[in-house]
């Protein structure tokens, strides 16, 4: 265990988690802050990419005026924007811009994380819980929305539960930037206990209460739906089952509507045609591979936006990880990953959906 991590909580837990490089990537020197939080309402949001910005924009909207939104993004010029078009809005939520995670978590009492990878998840929270964060009232809830392997999301949320720090929950979504844009996101929700969930088909009376009273309500504010899929880490399972399928999907849609360009049909009837009959999917209807096809989807855009080639390549890995930990045997699965992969060199940083036009080159 590195030294960086000798702090007055139980090594057994912390060990799981990295060497705190975010809390290094602090602004300037943090201040000291009371013992206690006080009962205003605060909120946290740390990761500010290409969903985490809208959402953040989302809850910004919501959340009562008089209320505070303390944000947190590795890149600052990121954060920055934020603050200044809150600011010219003129309505809304104030905004203030944390120096590190750790000061969102200590002046917060309501703390979501939306991170790429599980180092940034792990590297976070070690920079949380480097030492006892303050009381607070109501206690603290993380609401983590990264995609991430369910068992490193279980070892931070043993992390935090073990060192009394408050409640944690993982919570990913489904819908794209699309979808956090609108707020129309689907939150798939992973809270409560494992040995209770082994006993019983229901969550406890205190897990259903946090549900019902505090994680709903927020998620409500980011997106349209909130189903939980059982105790922590079902959430991550049930997201990763989820894009696996949309990472075949798109693959299929981008072929089949290569067939119909091939084949010289138009590119709109062709995508009418499959939106009103059997193959339609999320792929062909809203983030249909063509440019003119989905209205406002990226690939009208040159492929800006929306959820990055390496983004999926990253989530179709961890859906085969998670696969070969269940002794799931998966066909597609392979090939997948190398039709992503060779994508990602040749359009790195454009929508998972440009895989239309790599296959496209690869039938020229």
């Amino acid at each position: 265990m590195r030294a960086a991590i000798k702090v007055g909580l139980p090594p057994s837990r912390l060990c799981l988690l990295l060497n705190g490089s975010a809390c290094t990537a602090s602004r300037t020197s943090r201040r000291d802050f009371s013992s206690t939080v006080s009962h205003q309402a605060t909120w946290g949001f740390i990761g500010l990419g290409r969903m985490g910005y809208f959402m953040a924009e989302n809850l910004r909207a919501k959340i009562p005026k008089n209320d505070t939104l303390i944000i947190y993004d590795s890149k600052n010029e990121i954060t920055s924007k934020f603050a200044k078009e809150a600011g010219s809005s003129g309505k809304g939520a104030s905004v203030e811009i944390g120096r590190n995670p750790r000061e969102v978590a200590e002046k917060s009492t309501t703390i979501i994380t939306a991170l790429p990878e599980p180092s940034h998840v792990k590297d976070v929270f070690h920079c949380i819980l480097s030492k006892p964060l303050p009381s607070a009232e109501p206690e603290r809830l993380f609401i983590d929305t990264s995609t991430i392997d369910p068992t490193s999301s279980r070892s931070v949320a043993d992390a935090v539960h073990s060192t009394s720090s408050g409640r944690f929950v993982d919570a990913p979504m489904s819908g794209g930037s699309v979808g956090a844009e609108k707020g129309t996101l689907t939150f798939m929700l992973g809270a409560g206990s494992l040995a209770t969930a082994k006993k019983s088909s229901s969550p406890s009376p205190s897990t259903t209460a946090l549900i019902d009273d505090r994680i709903t309500p927020t998620l409500r504010m980011m997106g349209a739906r909130v189903l939980h899929m059982g105790p922590q880490g079902a959430g991550l399972s049930a997201k990763l089952a989820n894009n696996y399928l949309l990472a075949i999907s798109m693959i299929a849609t981008a072929e089949a509507m290569t067939i119909g360009a091939k084949a010289g049909l138009d590119a709109k009837k062709l995508g009418e045609l499959i939106n009103s009959s059997t193959g339609r999917c999320w792929s062909s209807e809203v983030n249909n591979p063509v440019p003119g096809v989905s209205e406002g989807a990226p690939a009208g855009k040159e492929y800006a936006g929306g959820f990055g080639v390496s983004l999926m390549k990253k989530d179709l890995r961890l859906a085969i990880e998670a696969a070969k930990g269940e002794r799931v045997h998966l066909e597609m699965a392979d090939k997948a990953m190398e039709v992503y992969t060779a994508t990602e060199k040749e359009e790195a940083g454009k929508d998972f959906s440009v895989v239309y036009r790599w296959l496209g080159r690869q039938s020229d």
